[in-house]
C-alpha cells in the first residue's frame, strides 16, 4: 500500500451511494471482461468471473431443468484453480469454488449458464458444478469450514431448483456417467455433508 497516495475525499454522494449499494438484496459485482455488473446468483459469493470461453452461455432453467449439484476437488491451490478457469485453453469451469481454510465461496459462472465440469454434456446441461480447493487424497483440506459453507451454498441451489437434498441429487464428480475422475475421493464424507445440507 502506498501512504503517499492522496486519500479519496468522502463526500455526502459516495457515503449514500454506498449505503444505497448495501441496501440492495443482489449483491452487484463488476465483471471486468464484459464491462457489465453482474449480480451473483449466492448472496455471499465473491464474483470471479471465468473466461467466457470456458462455458457455454445459457437461460437456465428455462433451457434446461437444473436437477443436480456435482462435488468435485479440484486438485489445484484455490488461485490457480482460478486461474485455469480464466485460461480459454483449459476449456473447464465450475460455477463455484470453495476455499479450503475458510470456506469463502466465489462464484465464477452464473447458475443460468452451462459450466464445463462434468465431462458430460447432459450432466453439464443439468447440473450446478461446486470446485472445492484440495487434493483427494490429502485430507487436511476437508476443513469445518469447507463443509459448512458448501453445505450452505448447495442448500441454496436445491431450494432455488427444488432439488431433493439427497445423494441421488447430490452427487461425486465419479459418479457422472463416461467420467474417468475420481473425486471427491475417498475422504470426503457424504454423511456429514449431506447432514449439514439439509440442516443447511
Amino acid at each position: 500500500m502506498d501512504s503517499n497516495r492522496p486519500r479519496p475525499q468522502l463526500s455526502r454522494r459516495r457515503i449514500l451511494r454506498g449505503a444505497v449499494v448495501a441496501a440492495v438484496p443482489a449483491v452487484l459485482l463488476p465483471d471486468a471482461r464484459a464491462g457489465a455488473r453482474t449480480a451473483v446468483d449466492y448472496p455471499t459469493a465473491e464474483w470471479q468471473p471465468a473466461t467466457t470461453a470456458n462455458y457455454t452461455s445459457s437461460d437456465r432453467p428455462a433451457t434446461y431443468a437444473v436437477d443436480r449439484v456435482v462435488i468435485h476437488i479440484t486438485q489445484e491451490t484455490y488461485p490457480d484453480t482460478l486461474a485455469i478457469f480464466r485460461n480459454a485453453q483449459k476449456a473447464v469451469s465450475a460455477h463455484y469454488l470453495v476455499r479450503s481454510a475458510d470456506g469463502h465461496v466465489a462464484q465464477c459462472v452464473r447458475e443460468a449458464d452451462v459450466a464445463w465440469h462434468a465431462g458430460n454434456w447432459g450432466y453439464n446441461t443439468r447440473s450446478i458444478g461446486i470446485e472445492h480447493e484440495g487434493w483427494v487424497d490429502q485430507p487436511a483440506y476437508l476443513t469445518n469450514a469447507l463443509y459448512e459453507q458448501s453445505a450452505k451454498l448447495t442448500a441454496s441451489i436445491c431450494a432455488r431448483y427444488g432439488i431433493p437434498r439427497d445423494r441421488e441429487h447430490i452427487i461425486g464428480h465419479y459418479q457422472v456417467p463416461g467420467t474417468d475422475h475420481t473425486d471427491p475421493g475417498p475422504y470426503w464424507d457424504w454423511v456429514r455433508y449431506l447432514r449439514l445440507v439439509n440442516f443447511a
